[in-house]
């Protein structure tokens, strides 16, 4: 009998849940979501979390939550786009006291990643590979041989002075109003410095901007390369679940 686990993955503006067959692979139903409150501090959010997981049938097992920060054993360790009172929190006690279960707790582009390379995108791929979810900001995940090295937070690379993420993400595309072609070329300069400092053979786009990934594809430049996000928006709640599995 597969096993089905609920994963749960915070974004900067909308926190996403369904329940995954981890043995598969796949979603079991359909996604739910709520609004990330304005004020996203600790309580806000896992009282979200806890709301989601009730409008879910029933399952067994620990919950898997995605955030958009480092997590190290537990603890949320920076708050990019997420409250600074995140700041030293233990999320998964928070989630546990919330809702009465066991949690993991990883870091949203990781848990993307970990979907991908197992089922999507990267499956079978034994080199390196990057993972890069362009959303409020820009998620970095890093693999060799198949293995996650978590907590990277590529997004905060430096282009032209400040923020990778501040340059090119898809909520900065959506700020300025960029078309495709203005958006990807900085993308593109993005994917160059990358490529430069990490030399991938793969360079992996997930976000819910990769569902449009035919329509820009044409203009993505890189030597390494370049393939859509096979769970595309889903991608963090899959690689969450299983993350829990594990």
């Amino acid at each position: 009998m597969s096993r089905i686990l609920l994963g749960v993955d915070v974004g900067g503006s909308s926190v996403k849940a369904g329940l995954v067959d981890v043995d598969e692979g796949r979603l079991v139903g359909e996604l739910v979501s709520a609004p990330t409150p304005r004020s996203s501090t600790p309580d806000a959010v896992v009282k979200v979390v806890a709301g989601l997981g009730h409008q879910m049938p029933p399952s067994a097992g620990p919950i898997g939550v995605a955030l958009p920060s480092v997590i190290k054993h537990g603890k949320v360790r920076t708050a990019a786009n997420i409250d600074a009172s995140w700041l030293g929190v233990d999320g998964a006690m928070l989630v546990r006291e919330s809702t009465g279960r066991s949690a993991v707790l990883i870091n949203d582009a990781d848990a993307a990643g970990v979907a991908e390379m197992r089922w999507g995108a990267g499956r079978g791929h034994l080199g390196p590979v990057v993972m890069l979810t362009f959303g409020t900001g820009i998620g970095s995940a890093l693999f060799i041989d198949g293995r996650l090295y978590p907590n990277t937070e590529l997004g905060h690379l430096q282009l032209h002075g400040i923020d990778a993420e501040k340059f090119a993400s898809a909520r900065v595309r959506t700020e300025l109003g960029l078309d495709f072609p203005g958006w990807v070329a900085r993308v593109n300069e993005y994917l160059e410095r990358m490529h430069a400092l990490l030399w991938p053979d793969i360079f992996i786009l997930g976000g819910a901007v990769s569902e449009r990934f035919d329509e820009f594809a044409p203009l993505l430049r890189s030597e390494a390369e370049i393939r859509p996000a096979h769970f595309a928006g889903q991608a963090g709640v899959i690689g969450a679940a299983l993350s829990a599995a594990e």
